[in-house]
């Protein structure tokens, strides 16, 4: 069996790590089914922390393609992003297309599979904010509907599926039909709660971050006393006067005794020097440059507090029980809320202000399963697909 993985950003490689050793793992072991994973990246996101370091510390494969997309406005993305891919899946004829998250990269992936007759599986399928000016909101919401696997995190998703039509084990295509490589497969849907990969991931790496990352040391910082503060997402930095908000709330919050670090996004460092936002003559706001994921995990692991509008690091916080403060008006990761370990609260600076400096451990609970969402991801494609060569 092929299948193509379709990457684009930093967090979405670091999902399909686990992934990619489970089926390693699967082939190792002499299954009947063997799968071949093709990995390609869109180049939506540039990093300069993509290096080989990056692959090399986290054992990620290189991607087999890399398409070399870059920026632009969402149409723009995902308009390239489809006709390079048809170009890769038209090449290698996968028998299934795998997409992540909820970026552009998701949306292409799925457009162009399905445009092709491929079958598509999604991983963290059925999140959802509810917010449909989010275009991370549409990006699910379109992939999900086009998926035949949908690999969810929680429970909740799965209902939020349940709730459009989205159930486990009705046909999503005519009997008799023949996908883009000529092999026959039984296209009933699934819909399976999986866990969450990022905690797999998260668990592969705690213990590297631990190992190899120096950066607490070198930014001299007290354990258990400074905020970490990350903020990069359109409905933030799009808009001058929430982002204005958020840098007054960090300003009020960064003390000698309390510090709070920012490694900055490129997209919000631009607005931030255009619009002439912030206060950076306070020495306690400690702006850095980008970190490595082995480098965010052991910031997030010492803080006090995170700040943050990442959907992701709305989940580590809860992986290293530290409470979290959301900038946003909803988050699709209900369940860190529910159980007390993350606050939404907008950007309004008091509010933002009151919660950093109130935060409190949440519920001890398990959340997102217990590390082995990787594995059962592989079973499943390997059961699910009855190939007829």
């Amino acid at each position: 069996m092929k299948l193509v993985s379709i990457v684009g950003a930093r967090p979405q490689f670091v999902k399909a790590a686990p992934v990619s050793r489970a089926i390693a793992r699967h082939k190792s072991m002499g299954h009947a089914l063997s799968i071949t994973d093709v990995l390609v990246h869109t180049g939506q996101h540039y990093d300069h922390n993509m290096s080989q370091v990056f692959f090399d510390q986290l054992q990620i494969p290189k991607p087999d393609y890399h398409l070399g997309v870059g920026s632009g406005s969402h149409g723009q993305m995902t308009g390239a992003m489809l006709i390079k891919i048809e170009e890769v899946l038209n090449k290698e004829k996968p028998d299934l297309v795998m997409v992540y998250g909820d970026t552009n990269s998701t949306l292409a992936g799925a457009l162009a599979a399905v445009k092709l007759n491929i079958p598509v599986a999604h991983v963290e399928a059925g999140l959802r904010s509810f917010n449909r000016r989010m275009p991370e909101e549409i990006n699910r919401l379109v992939a999900d509907h086009l998926s035949t696997i949908l690999f969810c995190p929680t429970n909740r998703a799965v209902e939020n599926l349940r709730a459009e039509g989205i159930v486990d084990g009705k046909e999503t295509e005519p009997a008799g039909n023949t996908p883009h490589n000529g092999h026959a497969f039984e296209l009933i849907r699934r819909v399976v709660q999986v866990g969450d990969v990022m905690y797999d991931a998260f668990l592969f790496n705690r213990e590297v971050a631990a190992a190899k990352s120096s950066i607490i040391d070198d930014q001299g910082l007290p354990r258990g006393t400074y905020y970490l503060a990350t903020i990069h997402r359109q409905e933030n930095t799009d808009d001058p006067d929430r982002l204005r908000n958020i840098f007054s709330a960090f300003d009020a919050l960064a003390t000698e005794a309390n510090p709070l670090m920012v490694p900055l996004h490129p997209r919000t460092k631009k607005v931030l020097e255009e619009k002439r936002i912030g206060n950076f003559q306070n020495r306690n706001i400690r702006i850095i440059p980008p970190v490595s994921y082995l480098d965010m995990i052991a910031l997030e692991s010492h803080a006090k507090a995170i700040l943050t509008d990442s959907g992701g690091m709305q989940k580590e916080a809860y992986f290293v029980r530290v409470p979290c403060v959301t900038f946003r008006d909803e988050t699709e990761w209900v369940e860190t809320v529910d159980a007390g370990w993350n606050a939404v609260v907008g950007c309004d600076p008091d509010h933002i202000i009151r919660s950093a400096r109130e935060a409190r451990p949440g519920k001890d609970v398990f959340l997102y399963g217990e590390g082995k969402a990787s594995e059962a991801i592989v079973e499943i494609l390997s059961s699910h697909f009855s190939v007829k060569w």
